[in-house]
């Protein structure tokens, strides 16, 4: 009897059989975080994006909210490839079960998984030297996390509809792991030259968001400290009654990932 995952990948796998679009599912045990970690990848070749999905999401959202089918030409063309990983935004930020600091501890360890297991797991599919980072909502916050604590490894961040202050999770938490998490505390004190050089030759921030978007106010905040920082980004804020929804980001990742 197949389980619910495989039942579901037989299912899927079936309704890509006749697309010249590439997709493959992975699922390996994650010595960093003690569990199963599962992830798909779509396309074959190109610019190589790292996806998050939104907030407590899982790895399958983008297929199943029509990113996916946005981003086909891409994707098929070879000049795209996708890698959805699986969050644990359940165990980590949004688990009010667990100290603070449980929670801090345990986002440390994602960030390590997507470090030591992620990473050599892409360059063995793709042989760019920099990746992409992109996602929607809380996954816009761990897109744009990671960009900035780890820019020699990333060439483009996007954010559409993110949310960036991780206070909110915390219960008021001020420790060193809270700070070096949370972009709008870290960022307008960070005076390493080498890392601002960092952001502003070699990665691209875009944040992207609807001017009806409940996290609006987070985008424009976030565009006021680059913008104080000297660090070029580009803010797009989407007119036509935008809102924190996937039929915005779906044409918001074509315009800027095809």
């Amino acid at each position: 009897m197949l389980s619910s995952v495989s039942l579901r990948e037989s299912q899927r796998n079936a309704s890509y059989t006749n697309r010249s679009m590439h997709r493959e599912y992975r699922k390996w045990w994650s010595p960093v975080l003690g569990r199963d970690m599962e992830l798909l990848v779509f396309g074959h070749g190109g610019r190589p994006v790292i996806v998050f999905p939104t907030a407590a999401g899982r790895f399958f959202d983008w297929e199943d909210r029509g990113m996916i089918a946005a981003l086909a030409d891409g994707l098929e063309s070879g000049s795209l490839q996708l890698f959805c990983v699986d969050s644990v935004d359940g165990e980590s930020w949004l688990n009010r079960k667990i100290p603070a600091s449980d929670r801090e501890a345990r986002h440390n360890r994602y960030e390590s998984y997507l470090i030591e297991e992620m990473l050599p797991f892409v360059k063995s599919l793709n042989p760019a030297h920099r990746f992409s980072t992109a996602g929607c909502g809380l996954g816009g916050y761990h897109a744009l996390n990671f960009a900035l604590k780890h820019p020699h490894l990333v060439d483009l961040c996007l954010s559409m509809g993110g949310t960036f202050d991780i206070r909110h999770y915390l219960n008021g938490q001020r420790d060193s792991n809270a700070y070096f998490n949370n972009p709008v505390a870290f960022l307008p004190l960070l005076t390493d030259q080498a890392i601002l050089d960092e952001y502003c030759h070699n990665v691209r921030f875009i944040l992207a968001t609807g001017e009806r978007d409940m996290c609006l106010d987070d985008s424009l905040q976030m565009a006021g400290i680059m913008h104080e920082k000297r660090i070029p980004h580009t803010l797009d804020i989407w007119g036509s009654h935008a809102g924190h929804d996937w039929e915005w980001w779906q044409q918001m990742a074509r315009k800027f990932l095809v």
